[in-house]
């Protein structure tokens, strides 16, 4: 074979897994994201599951280069390939649905290896199993550039996901031709492998037969930052990614992005050394720490939408900072294993510090005030030769400590209870309102607030925040019959709709955080106040309602969404069937739609109308009340004169759709195409 075809099959190899690897890392949380509630956290559990088992990949790769003689290699590896196929097609069994309580990150983690484990360590191990091969053939001084090319294809498979996959196929379709494609990645590189064997020198263990010059082992410096470097580049691409998508969606797209550009650092880094410029660099990175962490702050009076362009734009430098350090510091091809080794290591170490241990030993997220903190100190290390660099290092690290002490400060101001698990942080504050004068209890989680009450005993059955009459929501209640009511909530918040109970009520509570069920006990009153019998269940609303009898509710309020995070499940086709399962004939489902980035109404309408449903908008300004928000809540109900009781017709708007629009599913849905 020629040495042009020897070196496509080499680059066709690399390329084909790298692109595999990431094509399927949104592809598989999408699938089970709805099982664990929709959280954000879904997609932080799934990255330190994609960077562990690719830390196994690089050591299985080190260590059979290293130990293995060629032929050993090929039988051992293309036994493994073969083997992978029985974990096709990649579709998640519902044996993993979550049953209750119990923690979810196990429980994701097992569903990983359990469904992708052995093809994914195998895509993984391909990128320094074929460049250790590279190496030791003519063309083996440029091996840095196939590891480009290996992020290049990473970056156009996590792009093309949201712009072309995912808005044009189903879920199955999506796992069946990834699936396809895995099994074509196996014959090519089972062919790669066994003609690589066929060549060998059969007679050396490979590691021999790299060169015949003594070659100096790097310094034990270096290889402590070959691990701290792409350590902090994995931990800030995961707290930046919680920042951002505890405030948007927990979808594909915004974990794509943060992603996207991080991998980007790797392929201009590694390309070549003309991209990767310190004294451009290392000015910016110092800019990009300082503004990332006074944004921080809750005084820095940013709009979310220029809190994300400076986030992502600040992950974007300061990853080509730790990046363009670590290529500086790239060996000779005879440790390029135990490199790539140390480095997916530290994208390891950083990716189960932020991923598995923040939720547990941070109260809040502060986990990105330190990832700041810590990239100014590495930095100050990197050039610890230059004392005109190293000194301002230092001082911006103390001022990026100081900001974060700042906002662990404010965090406290006012503050009663702070605490945070799998599904976010959660905190409440006692505030004094200025108009009407009284003091106020505060339930936030993330940056959200989730519910309000007065703390006045002649006040605090009032309707607080996004629940008061005149909203979508508290007309619907309005419009029913006089008699017992049965409502059911999914989403608890505060507990503040339970001010609606009357007696002979029943209002029903899914809740899928247990934190959320002890803070509306302990620090409000909505539910002990209420008139009406209260009931409670722990887990996810949609398989709950799945599993339950008939539950012949008044009215259905869906309000589970984390500010502007929108849990996907809960708005499909299947999702309305489950609901309409549960509703009497005049019922009403309320779907809480509030949203600056996502125009979610029609999304609901289309649903309706597919399904022969008829929905309405109303949208309420609270312009006459000082402490209730201005919403939309979209109402569906079977029979159309429910909406046209008085309360809710007074309000009710028409909601323009798109008859050519496909309805969302639990195999298909499409942010993009509802963004503002």
């Amino acid at each position: 074979m020629a040495n042009a075809g020897i070196q496509f099959l080499f680059a066709g190899t690399i390329f084909g897994s790298a692109f595999l690897l990431f094509l399927v890392q949104p592809l598989i949380a999408k699938q089970i994201l709805p099982w664990f509630g929709g959280s954000a956290a879904v997609w932080s559990i799934c990255m330190v599951f994609f960077q562990v088992a690719l830390l196994a990949g690089y050591a299985y790769s080190d260590w059979i280069s290293r130990h293995l003689r060629m032929r050993a290699q090929a039988l051992l590896h293309v036994a493994l390939l073969l083997a992978s196929l029985a974990f096709l097609p990649i579709v998640a069994g519902a044996q993993w649905k979550p049953a209750g309580a119990e923690d979810p990150a196990w429980r994701i983690l097992g569903l990983l290896v359990g469904t992708i484990g052995l093809p994914y360590f195998l895509l993984s191990t391909t990128g320094p199993l074929v460049q250790s091969w590279v190496s030791r053939t003519p063309w083996g001084a440029r091996v840095y550039r196939y590891f480009s090319l290996s992020n290049l294809a990473s970056l156009l498979s996590l792009l093309s996901y949201p712009v072309l996959i995912e808005p044009r196929s189903t879920l199955m379709q999506q796992a069946i031709g990834w699936s396809w494609g895995y099994a074509g990645f196996v014959v090519l590189c089972a062919g790669t492998t066994l003609y690589m064997a066929r060549r060998w020198n059969h007679d050396l263990p490979a590691a021999a037969a790299s060169t015949d010059a003594p070659v100096a082992a790097p310094r034990r410096i270096d290889q402590l930052l070959w691990l701290a470097l792409p350590a902090l580049g994995s931990w800030l691409l995961l707290a930046v990614t919680n920042h951002i998508t505890q405030n948007i969606a927990a979808v594909p797209f915004l974990w794509v992005l943060p992603l996207s550009l991080y991998l980007l650092t790797f392929v201009l880094c590694f390309e070549s050394d003309r991209w990767y410029r310190r004294g451009l660099f290392v000015p910016l990175a110092a800019a990009m720490l300082a503004l990332c962490a006074y944004q921080l702050q809750d005084g820095a009076g940013l709009k979310i939408h220029t809190a994300l362009t400076i986030h992502v734009a600040g992950l974007f430098v300061l990853c080509m900072f730790l990046h363009g350090e670590t290529a500086r510091l790239r060996p000779g091809p005879a440790h390029l294993t135990r490199f790539y080794l140390m480095l997916s290591l530290g994208g390891a170490i950083g990716g189960v510090t932020v991923g598995l241990g923040a939720p547990y030993l941070l109260p809040a997220y502060y986990e990105l005030g330190i990832g700041l903190v810590l990239a100014a100190l590495l930095g100050a290390l990197v050039l610890r030769a230059r004392w005109l660099l190293w000194v301002p290092g230092v001082g911006l690290a103390a001022c990026c400590g100081w900001l974060l002490s700042e906002q662990v400060r404010s965090d406290h101001e006012g503050l009663r209870t702070l605490g945070r698990n799998f599904y976010g942080s959660m905190h409440t504050y006692d505030v004094r309102r200025q108009d009407p004068p009284d003091y106020v209890r505060q339930f936030v989680h993330g940056s959200i607030k989730h519910g309000e009450q007065f703390l006045s005993p002649e006040r605090r059955r009032e309707p607080t925040t996004y629940y008061g009459a005149t909203s979508g929501i508290g007309r619907a209640i309005e419009a029913l019959p006089i008699g017992a009511r049965r409502v059911g909530l999914i989403g608890l918040g505060a507990g503040t709709l339970a001010t609606y109970g009357r007696t002979g009520d029943v209002y029903r509570f899914y809740e899928i955080n247990p934190e959320v069920f002890d803070i509306a006990d302990r620090e409000f009153t909505f539910l002990r106040d209420s008139r009406a019998r209260i009931e409670r269940v722990l887990g996810d609303a949609r398989l709950a309602l799945e599993r339950e009898s008939a539950q012949g509710f008044d009215v259905l309020a869906v309000d589970a969404f984390s500010g502007d995070s929108v849990p996907v499940h809960l708005l499909t086709a299947q999702a309305m069937q489950v609901y309409l399962r549960h509703l009497r004939p005049d019922g009403v489902v309320a779907f809480h739609v509030t949203n600056h980035f996502l125009a979610l109404a029609p999304v609901v309408a289309r649903i309706a109308q597919s399904q022969g449903l008829h929905a309405v908008l109303v949208s309420d300004d609270a312009e006459d009340s000082a402490w209730l928000h201005a919403t939309d809540w979209v109402l569906v109900a079977r029979d159309p004169q429910v909406l046209a009781r008085a309360p809710i017709a007074a309000a009710a708007q028409p909601i323009a759709v798109d008859p050519t629009a496909r309805p969302w599913t639990d195999d298909y849905n499409n942010l993009l195409g509802v963004l503002k």
